[in-house]
């Protein structure tokens, strides 16, 4: 859940124009004193509400639990290089042992042997496998990682996302999430 939305505080499925989500790891959410904000600032539509409403004197109005933006906002096409980004794609598994726990990440060819800190140079590693390649080549220290280390597309990152669901999904969202993924038979 993103940072700035608390688990009990009514959380908001923010959709683009189109209905897809902004984002599916992190899932694109905002609390709901964000959402009602930008309902009166006239920026998005409500989609979906809770079985909720906040009053004042004058107004009352229900919860929302799903908006979409009025505007589109253009998703990216070449997704930053993060450290996040880096262990989204690797989907959260060492790339030489595949443990989950304890990750940070290898440079393939070590930077003091000219190996630069890019998408093609560097993968997810759990911390004893880490120390164990050191400051060696996969040759030299014959560990390999599982798949090669490739610039993801923005597409690759929002499959990939789609594997780690957030802890909340509320049954509202549930009709605009996953809906351009394929279809069991």
């Amino acid at each position: 859940m993103n940072a700035h939305v608390s688990q009990g505080g009514w959380p908001v499925l923010v959709l683009n124009a189109d209905f897809r989500p902004l984002s599916y790891y992190p899932l694109s959410l905002w609390s709901w004193q964000d959402a009602i904000k930008a309902v009166f600032l006239d920026r998005v539509n409500i989609v979906e509400h809770y079985d909720r409403a906040v009053r004042s004197p004058s107004f009352e109005i229900q919860l929302p639990s799903v908006v979409s933006l009025k505007s589109f906002v253009k998703p990216t096409t070449h997704p930053a290089f993060t450290r996040f980004n880096v262990f989204l794609r690797d989907r959260f598994v060492c790339q030489y042992c595949a443990a989950p726990e304890d990750l940070t990440f290898d440079h393939i060819i070590p930077r003091s042997k000219g190996g630069q800190t890019t998408w093609e140079n560097v993968v997810a590693a759990c911390s004893p496998c880490n120390l164990r390649k050191g400051n060696l080549t996969p040759q030299q220290a014959r560990m390999f990682p599982r798949q090669a280390p490739f610039a993801p597309t923005v597409h690759q990152l929002h499959r990939n996302g789609r594997l780690f669901p957030p802890n909340y999904l509320h049954d509202s969202w549930l009709d605009y999430l996953y809906w351009d993924t394929e279809l069991d038979p």
